[in-house]
């Protein structure tokens, strides 16, 4: 009597994740002898189905233990938490999209945040977009927010600073020969030369040396960029939760021209929280011996060990779902 066998054969394939998980799948080409054994309580036992390859998580460690740590901060204040840190300049802005999609704008937001500045006009975008997505917008910074990164805080409704936190000037700098030089010491070097070559007029070939790298286009566009950026601490101030009478936000502007403006000496002048707090922002300073300040400072150090600024130029946009990290570059 012959006897007759019948062949099944399983057939595995894989399926990409959209996160580059690969996710291991038993194939739908078994077909209805697959199904008959399983319907019919056979030991046939599908197999597990994998979320993550040993190789994927063990790349991707670091990044879960930092979202971890966000989740934890969430879970432990109420409100969202995203990271970004890099340089202010328009592509951050599609990054920082990215992290703010899907945000309850009912729940309070809170920005890890550390520049060393940038572009002030996307500056004023970017909280403009996260104060969309929030009933209250929180600036957490564990290090420094410089320049146009001070301009973004100034949109906030609250700056959580420790005593080793900075801010800094606003004014705006320009490229003159090979480094930057603020738009103000631009406009006082003219007046300053002007001044002295009408009581010495032999003293003309010496100043016209000394400011051979700086043309009547630059200056000009020194004193306009000085104007524009007293109207970015407006439109900043204007970003708020709260909303300011426009006389007293107008006296609030004034207040804060001199001391980030005016009277700082260096763009690299330190602004602390005693000082940050004196001229008017809305600084609290943080009790760095809390459980939620703990965590916030793991995940600073964690990016600070990826070369995150100060330390490079590496940048990154991380909330718990969403992930950009772009290394530094020579």
């Amino acid at each position: 009597m012959e006897e007759r066998y019948e062949c099944c054969v399983c057939f595995f394939v894989f399926f990409q994740a959209e996160d580059g998980i690969r996710d291991l799948v038993r194939s739908r080409g078994l077909g209805d002898v697959y199904k008959r054994q399983v319907d019919s309580g056979s030991d046939v036992v599908p197999a597990p189905a994998v979320t993550k390859t040993p190789l994927f998580q063990a790349q991707n460690a670091d990044r879960y233990a930092r979202q971890a740590l966000i989740r934890e901060y969430e879970a432990a204040t109420g409100a969202n938490l995203i990271v970004m840190i890099d340089q202010i300049f328009a592509p951050g802005i599609t990054f920082l999209e990215e992290l703010l999609i899907g945000l309850d704008p009912s729940q309070d937001l809170h920005v890890l945040l550390s520049t060393p500045g940038g572009d002030g006009e996307v500056a004023v975008r970017m909280v403009r977009a996260m104060q969309a997505r929030c009933s209250k917008l929180t600036m957490i910074i564990p290090d420094m927010a410089k320049s146009a990164g001070t301009i973004m805080c100034l949109g906030a409704d609250t700056i959580l600073m420790a005593a080793q936190s900075d801010l800094g000037p606003v004014d705006p700098q320009f490229p003159v020969g090979r480094g930057l030089v603020g738009a103000k010491e631009i406009v006082s070097a003219l007046e300053t030369a002007e001044q002295r070559v009408s009581q010495q007029p032999n003293s003309y070939p010496l100043y016209a040396g000394l400011l051979a790298d700086v043309n009547m286009l630059m200056i000009e566009q020194a004193k306009a960029a000085m104007d524009r950026t007293t109207a970015l601490i407006d439109e900043a101030l204007q970003c708020r939760t709260t909303q300011l009478p426009d006389d007293e936000r107008s006296r609030l502007v004034e207040a804060l021209k001199r001391p980030l403006i005016d009277d700082l000496t260096d763009h690299s002048a330190t602004v602390g929280p005693k000082l940050a707090q004196k001229i008017g922002l809305p600084v609290e300073l943080a009790d760095t011996s809390s459980a939620t300040w703990r965590i916030v400072w793991q995940l600073w150090t964690r990016y600070f060990a990826l070369g995150c600024f100060p330390l490079n130029r590496a940048a990154v946009y991380e909330g718990r779902l969403a992930s950009q990290f772009y290394p530094a570059t020579a």
